[in-house]
C-alpha cells in the first residue's frame, strides 16, 4: 500500500505544478499611452434638392379612387417628364396608397388614397419651374442636401484636416510630457451624417401667383464633419 500512495502523491504534485506553469503571467498594463480625438469641419451649400408633391382623394367605390389617383399621377408624370435631364431633374413615383375607411361599427363605408411624385436634382430652378406647371399634385416637401458625389470630395478633404490636426495633438501631448516622439497603437475615423434638411419653401396661393408659377426655393448649407480618435505610445 506505501508504494502506491506514494505515487498516488507524486502524480498530484506533477499535475498541481502542470497547472501553475500553465497560467500565464498577468500582463503589465500598458505605459505612456495616451487617448485623444480630432476633429474638423466644414460648411458647403446644399447642392441637391428633393421635392415632393402629392394629391389624395376619397370616395365610396375603391376603383374609382384608385383610377382618379392615377389619372393625377400620369399627368403630372407627362409634365414632370417634359423637363427631365439627367442630374439635373429626375424623375420618380413615390407612395401609391388606397386604404378603407370604417365606420364606428368597423365596416367599410368608403375608400382613401393618395400618390406621390418626387423630383430631385441639382437644377433648382429647373425643379422648381417643373412643380410650378403641375396642376394635379401640390407640394407637400422640399428638403435640401449634399449629393452623393458632393459629400464624397467634401468628406475626403475634411478628413485629411482632421488627421492633420490628431498628428499635430499627439506630437504637442509627447513634447509636453517630455517625451520626444509617438506611435500610433490604434485609431478610428468616422463622419458624421449631414445634417438633416429641415423644408424650405414658401407655399403658393392664388392671390400672389400664377398657378404655373416657378416654385420659389432658398437652398440652405450644410456641415461635413471628421473625428479622428484613437491611442498612441509616447517615447
Amino acid at each position: 500500500m506505501k508504494p502506491t500512495t506514494k505515487i498516488a502523491a507524486t502524480c498530484i504534485l506533477w499535475a498541481l505544478a502542470q497547472v501553475s506553469f500553465a497560467q500565464p503571467s498577468s500582463a503589465l498594463p500598458p505605459q505612456n499611452v495616451v487617448q485623444l480625438s480630432a476633429s474638423a469641419t466644414l460648411e458647403v451649400p446644399h447642392d441637391w434638392l428633393a421635392l415632393a408633391m402629392s394629391t389624395s382623394r376619397d370616395g365610396t367605390d375603391a376603383q374609382v379612387v384608385q383610377a382618379q389617383l392615377k389619372t393625377a399621377l400620369d399627368a403630372a408624370l407627362t409634365e414632370a417628364r417634359a423637363s427631365a435631364q439627367p442630374g439635373a431633374l429626375q424623375v420618380r413615383t413615390g407612395n401609391f396608397t388606397l386604404t378603407p375607411r370604417r365606420n364606428r361599427d368597423g365596416h367599410i363605408n368608403g375608400w382613401q388614397g393618395s400618390a406621390e411624385l418626387l423630383l430631385e436634382g441639382r437644377d433648382f430652378a429647373r425643379i422648381s419651374a417643373a412643380a410650378g406647371r403641375i396642376q394635379t399634385l401640390t407640394v407637400t416637401s422640399a428638403a435640401f442636401s449634399l449629393s452623393r458625389e458632393q459629400q464624397a470630395a467634401v468628406e475626403s478633404q475634411v478628413q485629411a484636416q482632421a488627421i492633420d490636426r490628431f498628428k499635430l495633438r499627439a506630437a504637442d501631448i509627447a513634447k509636453a510630457f517630455g517625451f520626444g516622439s509617438y506611435s500610433l497603437r490604434e485609431v478610428t475615423v468616422s463622419s458624421s451624417e449631414p445634417n438633416l434638411p429641415r423644408p424650405r419653401f414658401l407655399a403658393m396661393t392664388a392671390s400672389n401667383a400664377s398657378m404655373d408659377a416657378a416654385l420659389p426655393v432658398e437652398a440652405g448649407k450644410g456641415v461635413v464633419q471628421v473625428t479622428v480618435s484613437g491611442a498612441v505610445q509616447l517615447k
